[in-house]
């Protein structure tokens, strides 16, 4: 087989193509393994309800202080209501930055992964409300 064909610019391309893949599947991996270990918690004005949601959005800890039997049921419904919606939001700002950091914001995989995150916290809302 003669040296051309192992050298050149097309040979070069092809380096260079493979390895763009390699990082970018690095750069993939690193975003799986960071947003995996997302989760956000916050407590509601008054300090009676606090919500924390993993990194799918999904509730894993809803904490209730004992004063809650004070108010009505409508008050902590909206309470409980507020706080997920805001964890929810400060666990997209969270991918958001971790997005950034590893594939970048404007990248293809950045916007599908947070319009992924969007789609499913919206079904949740939508699933919850029904």
């Amino acid at each position: 087989m003669p040296d051309d064909l192992l050298s050149g610019p097309t040979v070069d391309r092809i380096d260079q193509w493979e390895r763009g893949f390699i990082e970018r599947a690095a750069q993939a991996k690193a975003l799986a393994a960071r947003t995996a270990e997302l989760s956000a918690t916050v407590r509601a004005p008054g300090g009676l309800v606090e919500v924390t949601v993993g990194a799918d959005g999904q509730i894993t800890r809803l904490r209730l202080d004992e004063e809650i039997r004070r108010q009505s049921a409508s008050t902590t419904e909206q309470q409980i209501m507020a706080a997920i919606r805001a964890a929810q939001l400060d666990l997209i700002r969270q991918y958001g930055e971790v997005i950034a950091e590893t594939v970048g914001a404007e990248s293809e995989t950045g916007r599908a992964v947070l319009a992924g995150l969007a789609e499913r916290l919206r079904a949740n809302e939508d699933e919850a409300s029904s």
